[in-house]
């Protein structure tokens, strides 16, 4: 009976079923005990190349460096380290957190080597943790907590419970870049307490080639927990993109932040720069760096033109997101809805229904908060039956920030779709015009909705009914 429950999701629709065919979906054999799709290999663009620590294809799989397992997905870590290898000038690399020793070690090598290395990390993560002393670890809040017993036991190798000073210089990727004299800075580098977010995801090497995505350089971020086996990373790409006009762009962001002028600019100090526009070969990519200030037009701000970018959809719209939370952007959805346009989405479970998510939006519900209802709350009359949450093993998060229109173009980057995102951090959004990278999103979307749980989960459905009638 299960195996003909699942077996039965691939026919969701007949779209979907041509989708699937076109993209060579192979099914392995039977609905055993571990029913899992197995993808064709897709080929790759020139230019710009996809990578997904969760891809299930004939050929990806790699044996992670730290926990020694052996499986599928493309491994991001080497991704990165082998485009630093490559590194002859320069290497500037903006990154939220950073704690994969094999990356740090790689940016040391290329250091020593004469590259001229910049790092820049938001300055919850900046510091090394195994600089904390017993009353700072005593006072650590729950979530924080947590982060230092799982660097902890990345760090101690042989598990004594003790960080010796060898561990430390092996696997302590902030101290391994500090004691090298790698040049560190931090959104407080402007003299401020920081920026909403230090949020961006990217490496700019030689002043040509980029990379970028929705991963943090970390092991939750890429491989998988130490304490859960099981898991395998949050649900994460990067892309490499070759080209130097659109790496201009980058490092012009950089050198703001890093204050090539004599002063380092985060967040809204940042002068505020409308999308540029990059072509070549049968890509166009249009990029726009956040935040922007409420004091200009929401059209002008990085939401303003994900919602431009919606509004030129005429078939379909699929949503990988971590955090939905622009009601403005919920709005264009139903917008493109009542036109008859397909929409399907697949949401991180742990931000799909909180209050303040659009998600609810899509499934026609209203959570209120202390009997307060969201301002402008637009729940629809007609909700989607097409809006899940993927099946992942617990301690993994879906973290993707991509959405694909027509099954052609493609917005991805660090760029959750929030208030925050727009108008408090230091984010990238791209939008990328390119047949053979949608083909490669759109599987990889498939393949999270096809193990997608469309119902609302009884958790809110007890939650709405109680808030509903306390606040009757």
């Amino acid at each position: 009976m299960l195996c003909m429950s699942f077996c039965l999701l691939y026919s969701v629709t007949i779209m979907r079923y041509f989708r699937v065919l076109l993209l060579g979906l192979v099914l392995v054999s039977g609905c055993g005990k571990n029913p899992e799709q197995i993808y064709s290999s897709l080929p790759q663009d020139q230019f710009i190349q996809v990578y997904f620590n969760h891809r299930l294809d004939e050929t990806n799989s790699y044996q992670e460096p730290y926990r020694q397992l052996e499986r599928s997905g493309d491994n991001l870590e080497s991704i990165i380290t082998e485009e630093i290898a490559t590194a002859k000038r320069t290497i500037d690399l903006a990154v939220q957190e950073l704690n994969l020793p094999l990356v740090a070690q790689a940016l040391v090598k290329s250091h020593r080597s004469g590259v001229k290395v910049r790092v820049i990390l938001d300055n919850n993560y900046s510091r090394s943790l195994s600089t904390l002393n017993p009353t700072e670890i005593a006072q650590l809040n729950q979530r924080d907590h947590l982060k230092y017993q799982q660097f902890q036991q990345l760090v101690d190798v042989n598990q004594d419970g003790q960080l010796s000073a060898k561990e430390i210089a092996q696997r302590d990727a902030i101290s391994i870049l500090k004691q090298a004299g790698v040049p560190l800075i931090d959104d407080t580098a402007d003299g401020s307490k920081g920026s909403g977010l230090m949020h961006h995801k990217f490496m700019v090497v030689d002043g040509q080639t980029i990379i970028t995505g929705s991963a943090n350089f970390t092991l939750s971020g890429i491989h998988g927990d130490l304490d859960n086996l099981a898991t395998r990373g949050n649900v994460n790409h990067l892309l490499r993109i070759n080209n130097s006009q659109l790496a201009d762009l980058f490092t012009e962001e950089f050198n703001y932040m890093w204050g090539n002028s004599g002063n380092p600019q985060f967040g809204l100090a940042k002068p505020w720069r409308s999308p540029q526009e990059i072509t070549w070969e049968n890509t166009q990519v249009t990029i726009q760096f956040a935040p922007t200030s409420k004091k200009r037009d929401w059209q002008l701000s990085t939401n303003g033109l994900i919602a431009e970018t919606l509004a030129q959809a005429s078939q379909s719209i699929d949503l990988a997101l971590f955090v939905f939370s622009e009601q403005k952007l919920a709005d264009v959805l139903q917008q493109k809805s009542q036109q008859g346009l397909e929409i399907q989405g697949v949401f991180d479970s742990g931000f799909a229904f909180r209050d303040y998510s659009e998600v609810l939006d899509l499934k026609g519900v209203t959570l209120p908060r202390d009997c307060q209802i969201e301002a402008n709350n637009n729940p629809w009359s007609n909700p989607l039956g097409t809006i899940g949450i993927p099946l992942l093993v617990s301690g993994d998060k879906l973290h993707h920030k991509f959405s694909v229109i027509d099954q052609q173009l493609v917005i991805s980057g660090s760029h959750n779709w929030s208030y925050a995102a727009n108008q408090n951090n230091d984010e990238t959004l791209m939008i990328i015009r390119n047949q053979t990278v949608a083909q490669q999103f759109m599987q990889e979307f498939d393949r999270l909705y096809d193990s997608a749980d469309f119902e609302l989960p009884s958790r809110i459905k007890s939650k709405v009914k109680a808030q509903l009638s306390q606040c009757k």
